[in-house]
């Protein structure tokens, strides 16, 4: 028993050494903390996603309570964000929401696999090894590299080889848009309206990209004839649309003998 009572003394004597030389040393290495960063980070929503290039929402804000960031550097949390952290840091904010766009409608059924494809089941992989797995090189690969990346759950591959972006859950954070090694995920404003090319294919011979995929752009040009507004310019193989221009009349979506043109007004629907 003599021994159960000092252990028990002897327990609770460094126990209160231990505490106080923890509050001890706590004064002493305190640390005084911007009350800026947390109203900040209090502000961010706290996805954690690291789109904006920083550790996390608690490095960002501590970014932005430095000078180091601008306000409205959260992709995820768009204007509504940008305009709060804005009335903390004493500055105006804008920030355009965005999501993103997949540059492609090359499914199975519109464009056949090369072969049989046996390799590592990455879009990253098979880039590098056979150059995609489908007859246009340009095109989606479907292995779904952008969706293990998604940390909002905003963009899936279906069973027909494409990758499909839900915009009711896209927040525009861009991760997919750096992960695709075909470059054919783009980041959009969502209130923009007008054309955009739904390809990728710089090939200039037509009857290859016609071969390659039946909803190719075969660079007829047509888009660019039609045009009242002279909008619309096929650069490098693919149209390029002027918004600053274009009134989304969809001349040239009509006109567009493979269908590869689509108003964006129509493919980037929020709710």
């Amino acid at each position: 028993m003599e021994i159960i009572i000092t252990t028990l003394i002897v327990s609770l004597a460094l126990a209160l050494i231990l505490g106080v030389l923890l509050g001890v040393f706590k004064k002493v290495f305190h640390v005084e903390t911007d009350p800026t960063v947390a109203r900040v980070r209090e502000a961010l929503p706290g996805a954690n996603c690291g789109a904006c290039g920083y550790p996390g929402c608690d490095g960002l804000a501590g970014a932005i309570a430095r000078g180091d960031a601008a306000v409205n550097a959260c992709t995820v949390g768009g204007a509504p964000v940008a305009a709060a952290v804005g009335s903390i840091m004493g500055v105006t904010a804008s920030a355009e929401t965005k999501a993103s766009v997949l540059l492609c409608q090359g499914a199975f059924d519109k464009c056949m696999p090369k072969a049989e494809y046996v390799g590592i089941h990455t879009c990253r992989a098979a880039k590098l090894s056979v150059n995609g797995i489908k007859m246009c090189d340009y095109g989606c690969i479907g292995f779904g590299d952008c969706e293990r990346v998604c940390p909002f759950d905003a963009i899936h591959v279906g069973s027909d080889g494409i990758s499909r972006v839900d915009y009711a859950k896209c927040t525009g954070c861009g991760l997919c848009v750096a992960e695709c090694p075909q470059k054919i995920l783009t980041l959009a404003p969502v209130q923009r309206t007008g054309a955009i090319a739904l390809c990728s294919n710089r090939n200039p011979r037509k009857t290859q990209v016609i071969k390659d995929c039946k909803i190719g752009c075969i660079k007829c040009l047509k888009c660019e004839k039609v045009c009242p507004h002279q909008c619309i310019k096929v650069i490098d193989g693919i149209p390029v649309v002027d918004y600053a221009l274009c009134d989304s009349c969809g001349e040239c979506v009509k006109n567009c003998p493979t269908k590869v043109l689509a108003l964006l007004e129509n493919i980037v629907v929020t709710g």
